[in-house]
């Protein structure tokens, strides 16, 4: 089946799109200049600020200018539940800063001092943790007509709230006096309610604004709910349209759920970032995978559209074109991230191009009109599962071009040889596991002799859900992945304890003496220039375990961060000069270590340039923006202990 589908000839469907375009703010780099008015910067999601204050001769000065703690800490300790890490990505519009906590409440904080404006609390809290934990709010979006300014949030406890910006409080006119009910207009109603919740912001586009969710895909039983997509009018908060992720009766694509399965199969939800081109009225939509994550014996066929880049006109909700970049996925290799938008020039021609990195370790390019890949994407065969009742896809899309930004599958050519005597202790490690290329699919624990299929990237490895960022002004991709192998196997549950005859258990993948199995490097960054699909450099993020005593001796450098306690935090911030991101102090410099370190790398070559030591240890996406001719880092960091603060640095 072609999973790159279109709706008109590319000329027509522009000239369409273009006359249907919604008439509602540009951001142009003029209106916009030195503000970071989204999760990504922008509705690309570019991370990209072009500001240079800041820059390999003075990166290394700066310091901490204010500290936020978060509002979390004022509720009632009885009303709290665990939400881990700090995450959220702070916004600033018109010299102010704005951001969520984990348990949603939003703030106005002068961008300059950090001195709090407004405080607005929704209470969602009082609805109760849902199902899983820990949880958090990554983000809140923004939208503007130009004269009109609001706040979306979708909070955890099921409301879409649209905030006056300048008040910081509910728009009457929207809802139900600023609040719309999310657990209303969910489609199919026979499910647990409490497996549904929010995380990422929401996206404004035009006059709609449009809605994902988190749900939870690990529950013993089939009772998790699909992950319909839905949008409300920006001004009432009126029910506009539902797009349905798993099609239902007599929808297109039905059939690829068979036996009926798309009455019952849960998840294929919208969880992370979504992007969105203003313009042409486009929202671009990460899909992740169904349920039961590792075992689709009652989901058999393709899935569309699980695993899929959809694109959707954000004012109707009608399908553009869509690209499954997994079918029948078994192996949690959601897209995990918001797709880049960027204008790219190939072989001397202009395309509008959507860039959509992945868990697999490729990177999809298509043009984000038409739905055609840039470069060819080949549908290849792959190994089949022997699990009983389980039909994996015969084939799978393998992109040409650009290269993988990770390593992908694994054999015996990339098992560790930093000696001869480790390399001997490998072999003989990896005769525990199926090895294979990439999507070998999970074995029944202890088939064969072997423990589990030895999965590279893991369900949490590649580009998860920091995603790539990029420079729209030289059309250079940067994505921090990892490799994270994890061993997969399928067992039976105790009778009566599960909806499906298998469930996973992970399976440890540890090579000789602690060491990794696999060659470095553990953790990268990758960057890609999108104009040729070259990639332009690469490095090993972080030091990993070059000082293990095995291997120390031969100085080997940096092998990338091994980054076991968390499956993803962070990303990359672009600025005109420099790539900024940071690593776990713990990892670099002392397990015992509490905080971070905040490195910039430069922009044309990867090379090192300057770090510094902070004693928080940070977990948002890092960002920048200027206000009254000073520029500013700010990042989101603490929560585990109690500590949820944004930090905000700049030049002494």
């Amino acid at each position: 089946m072609k999973t790159t589908e279109m709706i008109a000839g590319p000329l027509l469907l522009l000239a369409l799109l273009a006359a249907c375009a919604p008439d509602t703010d540009r951001e142009s780099p003029a209106t916009s200049l030195g503000e970071w008015r989204h999760h990504g910067a922008d509705h690309a999601s570019t991370k990209y600020a072009a500001l240079s204050q800041i820059d390999t001769g003075n990166f290394d000065q700066l310091e901490i200018v204010w500290r936020w703690k978060s509002a979390d800490y004022r509720i009632t300790e009885e009303l709290l539940y665990f939400t881990g890490d700090y995450r959220a990505t702070p916004l600033m519009i018109g010299g102010r800063v704005y951001t969520t906590t984990n348990h949603g409440q939003v703030v106005a904080l002068d961008a300059a001092t950090g001195e709090e404006l407004w405080l607005y609390d929704p209470e969602s809290y009082r609805a109760g943790p849902p199902n899983f934990s820990p949880v958090q709010t990554r983000g809140i979006e923004y939208w503007t007509d130009g004269t009109d300014q609001r706040i979306f949030i979708a909070t955890l406890g099921k409301q879409l709230i649209s905030i006056d910006i300048a008040t910081g409080r509910p728009d009457p006119d929207f809802g139900d006096n600023g609040i719309v009910d999310l657990t209303a207009n969910l489609g199919r109603l026979e499910f647990e309610v409490r497996n549904i919740t929010h995380g990422a912001p929401p996206i404004a586009v035009g006059d709609t604004v449009i809605v994902g969710s988190k749900i939870f895909d690990y529950t013993m039983q089939n009772r998790s709910p699909p992950g319909h997509v839905r949008a409300y009018d920006v001004r009432s908060g009126e029910f506009k349209w539902r797009f349905n992720t798993i099609p239902q009766a007599g929808e297109e694509f039905v059939e690829t759920w068979e036996n009926d399965s798309w009455r019952t199969a849960g998840n294929t939800n919208v969880w992370s970032f979504m992007s969105a081109d203003d313009e042409l009225g486009l929202v671009y939509l990460p899909v992740s995978t169904p349920t039961n994550d590792y075992w689709g014996g009652l989901r058999h066929g393709e899935n569309v559209f699980a695993e899929s880049l959809l694109v959707l006109n954000a004012e109707s909700g009608e399908r553009v074109w869509h690209f499954q970049t997994v079918h029948h996925g078994v192996w949690d290799y959601d897209i995990a991230s918001a797709p880049n938008l960027i204008d790219i020039e190939v072989d001397g021609r202009q395309i509008k191009a959507v860039a959509q990195v992945s868990k697999t370790g490729y990177t999809y390019v298509f043009d984000r009109v038409t739905g055609e890949p840039v470069w060819p994407i080949e549908e290849r065969a792959t190994p089949q599962s022997t699990v009983p009742g389980e039909r994996t896809n015969p084939t799978q899309p393998h992109p040409t071009w650009p290269l993988p930004f990770e390593q992908i599958g694994i054999s015996e050519n990339e098992l560790i040889d930093f000696t001869p005597e480790l390399r001997a202790e490998a072999l003989e490690i990896s005769k525990q596991f199926v090895l294979g290329p990439i999507f070998t699919p999970p074995i029944v624990k202890d088939q064969d002799g072997k423990r589990a299929t030895y999965v590279v990237p893991g369900a949490a490895g590649g580009a998860n859900f920091p995603g790539a960022s990029m420079d729209p002004t030289t059309a250079t991709l940067y994505i921090p992945s990892q490799t994270r192998p994890i061993g997969m196997s399928l067992i039976e549950p105790p009778a009566g304890t599960s909806a499906w005859p298998y469930v996973i258990q992970y399976v440890g993948t540890e090579g000789p003496r602690g060491l990794p199995l696999i060659k470095p490097p553990y953790r990268r960054i990758t960057a890609i220039d999108l104009n040729s699909g070259a990639h332009s450099w690469q490095i090993p993020f972080g030091k990993g375990p070059s000082e293990h005593p095995a291997i120390a001796h031969l100085n080997l450098g940096e092998l990338g961060s091994m980054f076991d306690d968390v499956v993803a935090e962070g990303g990359i911030l672009v600025t005109e000069t420099l790539v900024i991101s940071y690593l776990a102090q713990k990892d670099e410099i002392d397990e015992n270590a509490h905080g971070s370190i905040l490195r910039a790398h430069d922009k044309d070559t990867g090379a090192l340039v300057a770090e510094l030591l902070v004693e928080q240890r940070l977990h948002g996406a890092p960002m920048s923006y200027m206000t009254d001719g000073r520029q500013y880092i700010g990042v989101a960091g603490g929560g585990r202990d109690d500590d949820a603060e944004l930090i905000v640095f700049a030049l002494p």
